[in-house]
């Protein structure tokens, strides 16, 4: 079930709004949301990533390649849409594979603005750089780029200790030990998330995501016990690549031996979070939403009932 989430309501004659969908439930939720406020909603889910329950959801569905940067904007247009929510994980090491020119073969507008990324490599490839040229093409053609956490405030963790376990002095300090590094890598846009023992790095994410960044620290740590750190970059533009956890984090958060859970306070999405909840205290793991990396003293938990 998706939870009824409240919407921010917008102005007048805006009640159509587009969603191009990626991996993960969040396109879903939002959808879900968008849906049950009185919105018309037109979707692009991409190939291999999007889930295809979108299509029972929405007003109208369509597939799209990742790389049809041309037929998206010709879709939303052709729909009247003005705004788009973009959300949910792109793979983008599949961008690193052959096979991937032809599932999503590009169309002359993504040649064009992704020609200095790919051909001419006179632009890099982080994640932001990137998706700001989907922007920037939609802006081109009248299109804007929101905010899909402005459509569901809801999902914003906020502060305090989720789980009934809070984390015990050595995993405070590992907490502010992995904050500072979890917020260089998001200044250099490498990735989000760090794992880290006794004041050591154990893995960091790169374009791998954040679950095998987990897996891989549990399999250098064998011995478990380790905390992760997830956070927002300095720089974060909400309408892209929010930081995200659900279920799918925790499993591999158990499967690895992590015990300890660290995220940013209103700038991190949690999926399902009575559901995460339970499933953490279940697996006596420790969630903690904090500020500036710091993890006071003593954190009552919000949801203690949960588990």
């Amino acid at each position: 079930m998706v939870p009824h989430l409240t919407l921010h309501q917008p102005q007048t004659g805006l009640r159509r709004i587009g969603l191009l969908a990626g991996w993960g439930r969040f396109p879903l939720v939002v959808a879900q949301a968008l849906v049950e406020q009185g919105f018309e909603v037109y979707c692009l889910g991409i190939k291999d990533h999007a889930d295809p329950a979108l299509a029972e959801v929405c007003h109208h569905f369509q597939w799209n390649g990742l790389a049809k940067l041309g037929r998206a904007v010709s879709y939303f247009r052709r729909h009247g849409v003005r705004r788009v929510a973009m959300g949910g994980k792109i793979h983008k090491i599949s961008l690193l594979h052959i096979s991937s020119l032809f599932v999503h073969l590009p169309d002359w507008a993504a040649v064009r603005r992704f020609w200095p990324h790919f051909i001419s490599l006179k632009k890099d490839r982080r994640d932001d750089t990137l998706t700001m040229a989907v922007v920037e093409e939609f802006a081109s053609h009248g299109i804007e780029v929101v905010e899909p956490t402005d459509l569901v405030p809801e999902v914003l963790v906020k502060y305090g200790q989720l789980t009934a376990r809070g984390p015990s002095r050595a995993h405070r300090r590992d907490i502010e030990f992995g904050w500072a590094m979890a917020k260089e890598i998001g200044r250099l846009d490498i990735g989000q998330s760090v794992a880290v023992k006794d004041l050591a790095p154990l893995a960091v994410e790169a374009i791998e995501g954040t679950d095998e960044c987990i897996r891989r620290a549990g399999h250098l740590c064998p011995g478990g016990g380790f905390t992760v750190v997830k956070v927002a970059k300095p720089q974060q533009d909400m309408r892209m690549d929010v930081p995200t956890i659900g279920l799918g984090t925790l499993q591999a958060m158990v499967e690895s031996g992590a015990r300890v859970l660290a995220v940013e306070a209103d700038r991190t999405i949690v999926l399902d979070e009575p559901e995460v909840v339970r499933y953490a205290n279940h697996h006596r793991l420790t969630i903690v939403a904090v500020e500036d990396g710091q993890c006071p003293e003593q954190l009552s938990p919000r949801i203690a009932a949960a588990g």
